[in-house]
């Protein structure tokens, strides 16, 4: 090699150890070696390359001599690197992101090309059930915060040539991978071209917080309505039903979920075990979870209007009377339950697993017990707003279960201050919101009820046998 060839290497070397700050970042590494009497170089991230990979790609390299070095970098490449996933280039931006991503880049004296060389394995940890989405019956796989395992998992469950899982990078620092999962033959082309523009639209410096970033970043309208545009999943088979039925499924690297688009309120409250059991359990389940999921929202505003209004109580509900003298108005109480629920809610999200069962048992006695034999609460509003708490759970969405919470709370401040009208407003104000929003298609939030749709409507609430396709 001439000394010109020599001179450009060095260069190179010294360009790329200053825009990578080796000197400055520990786990950002570099190792010279020699190929075939020419210097080579490969600059990785300690952490997230394979080492058994990289062992057998040295090794490789010790055999090579001078005159077996091929002319140009594409001949190096067929020759010495044909099993591993390699790609050249000679950008400089798209060098440095793929090596922050994980990618080896190796440089050789002579050649103008920089390898990429795809030998990657980022840490995990292991596909496992998902502590919200769990099941009576099914699978127990989940995802996990690396995008490739995800994508892999869902590609398992529809191997099909259909199936397009297209990837994009958002975030000027972060870089944040994020992929496209749909049925080319099923999904909704308009939607998916208006999607990929927005995606390929947005500007941020990072998405510091995965997949409610990117949520706020596609939508930035109507803030004020707490129902929920967006279905997240942590299971792969619930997303792949959501993409065999024409939806989009949408992963962010580092995120242990799916986002499921287009869907609507009933999408939102659908679950994986109406589908693990036979038509009649399954219907049961769903039918059933409606209910609770609209009495999670009106139970207590109607026993408090009741309450204002004891001349409308029959004789045979009698008994949802308070039995003890009130010492503080019920709607005080059932406010203080309302942020004291909520308050348990974030100590458990943050007290360690020790800790966690005698801990409950002291806020059960002492929130519970106690705080009825000392006048703060009445036992029906504590069995009620327990009703509440526990039954709001029964629907998978954590951001729809805070909806109607908030519902909830217009609703009680609204009875108390106009009576009969104030929960008529409540009510009705909760309707609005509900058909104010839209999919972030653009449809209607509440389809397959408005537009009508008979036959889809049934199915919300039936769960019929799975169709099955003759052999012909």
């Amino acid at each position: 090699m001439d000394k010109t060839d020599q001179l450009n290497f060095q260069n190179t070397l010294k360009r790329f150890q200053q825009l990578l700050r080796t000197e400055d970042s520990f786990d950002i590494l570099y190792k010279e070696l020699l190929i075939g009497e020419r210097n080579a170089v490969y600059f990785f991230v300690n952490g997230f390359v394979k080492d058994d990979d990289m062992q057998k790609l040295m090794a490789s390299f010790v055999s090579i001599k001078k005159e077996d070095m091929p002319s140009d970098a594409a001949g190096f490449s067929k020759k010495y690197l044909s099993y591993l996933e390699v790609e050249l280039e000679t950008k400089e931006d798209t060098i440095i992101k793929n090596v922050l991503s994980g990618v080896v880049a190796m440089f050789v004296e002579g050649y103008q090309e920089a390898y990429l060389i795809d030998c990657r394995s980022y840490p995990s940890r292991g596909v496992e059930e998902p502590e919200k989405d769990r099941v009576m019956r099914g699978s127990r796989d989940g995802f996990v915060e690396t995008m490739v395992s995800n994508t892999a998992l869902i590609r398992r469950r529809i191997r099909s040539t259909e199936l397009t899982n297209e990837i994009y990078t958002v975030g000027r620092s972060s870089k944040t991978d994020i992929a496209v999962c749909y049925m080319r033959d099923r999904v909704d082309p308009e939607f998916l071209k208006e999607l990929i523009q927005r995606i390929k639209k947005i500007d941020i410096d990072a998405l510091t917080m995965n997949q409610e970033s990117l949520a706020e970043c596609l939508y930035r309208r109507g803030w004020w309505n707490p129902f929920p545009k967006y279905k997240y999943t942590e299971r792969p088979d619930t997303a792949a039903a959501s993409i065999l039925e024409g939806g989009i499924a949408v992963l962010v690297d580092n995120s242990p979920s799916a986002m499921i688009l287009p869907c609507s309120v009933f999408d939102i409250l659908e679950e994986a075990d109406d589908y693990y059991f036979p038509p009649v359990t399954g219907t049961y389940l769903r039918v059933s979870r409606f209910i609770i999921t609209i009495l999670t929202m009106i139970l207590t505003p109607t026993w408090l209007l009741l309450m204002k209004n004891p001349e409308w109580v029959p004789e045979w509900l009698a008994f949802i009377f308070p039995a003890e003298e009130i010492q503080v108005p019920l709607i005080w109480q059932l406010i203080i339950l309302e942020f004291a629920i909520d308050g348990l809610r974030l100590a458990a999200v943050n007290t360690p697993n020790m800790l966690s069962t005698p801990l409950s048992v002291i806020a059960g006695l002492v929130l519970g017990d106690y705080a009825v034999q000392s006048g703060w609460f009445n036992s029906e509003s504590m069995l009620y707003m327990a009703f509440v708490v526990l039954a709001n759970y029964s629907q998978p969405s954590f951001e729809l279960g805070f909806a109607l919470k908030f519902m909830r709370l217009i609703t009680l401040l609204l009875t108390q201050i106009l009576d009969v009208w104030g929960y008529g407003f409540g009510i009705l104000f909760a309707v609005f919101c509900i058909c104010q929003n839209r999919t972030l298609s653009g449809k209607s939030y509440l389809y397959p009820l408005f537009p009508f749709n008979g036959r889809e409507f049934l199915r919300r609430f039936v769960r019929i046998s799975l169709p099955q396709t003759e052999n012909k």
